[in-house]
């Protein structure tokens, strides 16, 4: 199994804004989890948690080899190119993928109506066949 990501070069991102939404992505996967299965103590001593991984997920990557690849998309329409075919893949947005857009605080400039500008695409822990099948579309990263 691997994560996908797939990255805009056409923002030309410095090292440390590329890393930083790279790290984005592969958070968002991680937290829509522990934020579905948070419960609070009424004392607020702490929080619990309980996350349901599919046993494909933890076997395959959690306590297998954490494999990522990521890539470069052309631009903002190169990158929408992956969310149609993950949709048309069957996976679910906010679920299986999702796109991450930064709030331009301080390297872009926006691009959307509410102040941000779509930066990459995340996948979850996908079988490599399914992750084949979208990055070959798309270049490593360099």
């Amino acid at each position: 199994m691997r994560r996908l990501f797939i990255m805009r070069k056409d923002l030309n991102m410095s090292a440390g804004k590329l890393a930083a939404q790279v790290g984005h992505c592969a958070e968002a996967y991680w937290t829509r989890g522990l934020r579905a299965g948070l419960k609070v103590y009424d004392d607020f001593k702490g929080y619990d948690c309980e996350v349901i991984i599919p046993k494909e997920i933890y076997e395959g990557y959690v306590n297998g080899s954490f494999v990522k690849t990521i890539c470069e998309a052309r631009n903002k329409n190169h990158l929408l190119k992956a969310k149609t075919m993950a949709d048309d893949l069957g996976l679910v947005q906010n679920e299986d993928y999702g796109l991450i857009y930064d709030r331009c605080f301080t390297e872009l400039e926006p691009e959307e109506e509410d102040g941000t500008t779509l930066t990459g695409i995340w996948f979850k822990p996908l079988d490599d066949d399914t992750a084949h099948t979208i990055s070959k579309k798309y270049q490593l990263y360099k």
